[in-house]
């Protein structure tokens, strides 16, 4: 089967909690194949106020992000009848969720569905496995900006999954808005870890696994930087000691010293090693190899199979 002009462009677009992302595919022998990316940090977990709402500005920033995403896919030839909005743990939780929406309908032309955290992991895990080679059992991570889900899966087959409320930008918030960083703040992180994850800790143990799978960008900015300075993209508990030693030398919160590091994802790169420490501690992990999609790509194979579903039917 190849591309056809009778299977439309289509686009996923999420909206995380610290970025806002969007694939535009067509569908080449079966599969989604991508043919533009779209991404911004929004850093929406950034704008939580005290009674809960999202603050005006980075409201604002996100509405923002989402004009574009709209003159993209303008750009790109795609039908607002084939995209698929996807929200996860910040509008979830904030009181304003509705007016933002709201505000959204029409600068996208396409409602935003705001999932729960188990139909995330499920996305999650559905991304991964279409991208991802690989045999046996397996723990997937993907640490968001403002939650993480586990799922623990064979195959195609879910076994465990669930959503927990940590992520790299409201850990940024809680634990690193002081500089210089110090242990302190990385015991105090590995502390809130050890809570939320609670009595999932033991099940995610008690099923075990074959392989760690990163789905996240704390994930991504760790692999990138490996890969600049010409290293294994393994990660390792003596990769992850050997950054934090690196953020505690920095004279600079732009970590600018930090060989091969992004500045793009400075600001959450303590938080995010933080978090993942804690969690190689925490579940005894060895290693972590970054997964080749989550949560966008699960969504994008959806919304493939629904287009071909569709116009097989008109046939």
């Amino acid at each position: 089967m190849i591309s056809s002009p009778s299977l439309p462009r289509y686009a996923a677009i999420t909206l995380g909690s610290n970025s806002f992302n969007m694939l535009v595919a067509q569908t080449v022998a079966g599969k989604p194949k991508v043919v533009a990316k779209y991404k911004r940090k929004v850093r929406l977990a950034e704008g939580i106020c005290a009674d809960g709402m999202l603050n005006e500005t980075v409201f604002a920033r996100g509405l923002d992000c989402l004009e574009m995403f709209a003159n993209m896919l303008d750009k790109e030839g795609v039908s607002r009848d084939n995209i698929a909005v996807i929200a996860t743990a910040t509008l979830r939780s904030v009181t304003n969720a509705d007016d933002f929406c709201a505000a959204a309908l029409p600068i996208l032309g396409h409602p935003i569905e705001i999932i729960t955290g188990l139909r995330e992991a499920e996305l999650i895990y559905q991304g991964m496995a279409a991208t991802t080679h690989g045999e046996g059992r397996r723990l997937v991570i993907d640490i968001g900006g403002a939650s993480t889900e586990f799922i623990i899966g064979d195959g195609t087959q879910l076994l465990l999954k669930t959503s927990l409320p940590m992520g790299c930008v409201t850990f940024n918030h809680q634990f690193f808005s002081s500089f210089p960083f110090q242990q302190l703040d990385f015991d105090a992180a590995q502390r809130q870890v050890e809570l939320a994850l609670g009595t999932y800790r033991g099940e995610l143990i008690k099923y075990g696994w074959h392989g760690v799978v990163g789905a996240s960008g704390t994930v991504q900015s760790v692999v990138e930087l490996l890969n600049a300075r010409g290293l294994s993209e393994t990660i390792t508990p003596a990769v992850l000691k050997q950054l934090q030693q690196e953020v505690f030398a920095q004279s600079d919160i732009s970590m600018r010293d930090v060989i091969g590091l992004h500045p793009e994802r400075a600001p959450t790169f303590a938080s995010g090693i933080a978090i993942l420490l804690a969690l190689f501690n925490l579940l005894n992990i060895e290693s972590l190899h970054l997964s080749g999609g989550a949560l966008r790509e699960g969504v994008l194979q959806q919304l493939a199979d629904r287009i071909v579903s569709s116009v097989t039917a008109s046939v």
